[in-house]
């Protein structure tokens, strides 16, 4: 049986091109390289979502919480092995009133649903992951992207993994933060470029092997 894998994030998972406002193709989105770096005994799948939370429901766009999504998103997927979350971002949104705790707060509930779903082997729980995103860049609010984001984003961003190593000790969830090895591009400050996806990709198959070698 092929180690199965779900990659759960917002756009920077679905491979959003910030210098084109289209998507990134599969030869350079980083769920895509890290399926090829994986090879034949892994099986990748891509669970991006533009403008997803964790837990928050948006009132402009619908559909963006990850919590009402994620029980049938992962059964759908079963038998899983992993479950890799990489959200935030779009969680530091001004609207949605959150500090940097409780969006770690938001992201630790979404992974503790995930690690009490059955859609493990055997009907078992999954492992689950929880990645730290790469950091806003502090120019972002100078970029078009500035005002729907509203203010704070970047700083909001930056105490998120801190949060979460804490929040996540003794829960039997794995935990990576990401920000020494991948930044977001120099457009809006929020998007991975064609590099960061190469690097997030390298990023990923070293935590995803530790984790299933062990197993």
């Amino acid at each position: 049986m092929k180690k199965t894998i779900v990659c759960f994030g917002d756009s920077n998972t679905w491979g959003y091109d910030a210098e084109t406002n289209l998507r990134f193709d599969e030869d350079t989105r980083w769920t895509s390289l890290l399926a090829s770096h994986l090879g034949s005994p892994y099986r990748v799948i891509e669970e991006g979502l533009s403008g997803r939370t964790s837990v928050c429901d948006d009132p402009l766009t619908e559909g963006l919480s990850g919590l009402s999504y994620l029980y049938p998103c992962l059964m759908s997927h079963s038998p899983l092995h992993l479950v890799v979350i990489m959200l935030g971002t779009n969680d530091t949104k001004e609207r949605f009133g959150l500090t940097s705790y409780n969006i770690a707060q938001g992201i630790v509930r979404l992974a503790k649903k995930a690690r009490g779903t059955a859609s493990g082997i055997s009907g078992q729980a999954p492992e689950v992951l929880v990645i730290a995103p790469p950091p806003i860049g502090e120019k972002y609010i100078d970029t078009p992207i500035g005002k729907p984001m509203g203010s704070q984003c970047s700083a909001k961003s930056l105490e998120l993994a801190e949060h979460l190593e804490n929040l996540l000790k003794g829960t039997g969830i794995y935990f990576a933060d990401s920000k020494s090895y991948v930044s977001m591009n120099e457009i809006d400050y929020m998007h991975l470029n064609l590099d960061g996806h190469q690097k997030m990709a390298n990023f990923m198959r070293g935590q995803i092997t530790s984790i299933l070698n062990e197993r």
